[in-house]
């Protein structure tokens, strides 16, 4: 894997550097059981990315429910926090971080709360080797939309194209793609194949 093409990396957080989407789905499970939703663990993984309300949204949407959406985040957040594992670091990633932390702008961009995610960057030693943090308390619109990775890219003070992100979901690698940035995806904690972004100009226009 060649990076020196890049000049930062944005890494997304959940199921990309840390594993903890294990423990997002099992606060999903609960939060199900409790109001008799069907609970269906790939559906809510494809979904990662996207901040907890829109997931409560996106729940209503697919089951044409009227649920408290509010309320839905509020209690799958209060399982997440009572859970005593939220996840480990992911090694194949970790290591990217580590051995370009000295040479390039490290950002993480996530659809997390900035009080979801610090704890958990901090808990894991991550949080000090970044130079920028956009959480879903930053953006307006969110994965697949592509303002999370524009929003870290300006922060770290490079355009699109100098970043190279990594991400866990289809979701996530759309958001880069339309960021206009290249995008590993990473499957399982390896990181597998590079898809190229086209220009960003290009992107724009086609819009």
């Amino acid at each position: 894997m060649d990076l020196s093409r890049y000049k930062g990396i944005i890494f997304d957080m959940d199921g990309t550097l840390i594993d903890s989407m294990p423990a997002h789905l099992e606060a999903w499970e609960k939060t199900c059981a409790i109001h008799e939703i069907p609970f269906d663990r790939e559906w809510f993984y494809s979904l990662g990315g996207m901040p907890t309300l829109r997931t409560a949204q996106e729940i209503n949407r697919r089951f044409r429910q009227h649920f408290d959406v509010e309320r839905l985040a509020k209690t799958k957040s209060t399982f997440f926090a009572e859970l005593d594992e939220q996840g480990d670091l992911i090694p194949a990633t970790h290591r990217v971080l580590l051995d370009h932390k000295d040479s390039k702008k490290i950002a993480v961009g996530t659809g997390c709360a900035m009080m979801n995610a610090e704890p958990l960057l901090r808990q894991t030693g991550i949080l000090p080797l970044l130079d920028a943090l956009v959480t879903s308390d930053d953006v307006v619109n969110y994965k697949p939309d592509p303002d999370t990775f524009l929003e870290a890219a300006k922060r770290i003070g490079l355009e699109p194209h100098e970043c190279v992100v990594f991400e866990d979901t289809a979701l996530g690698q759309s958001a880069a793609l339309s960021a206009g940035m290249d995008c590993y995806l990473v499957v399982d904690g390896k990181i597998t194949t590079l898809t190229r972004a086209k220009p960003r100009a290009e992107l724009v226009g086609s819009l």
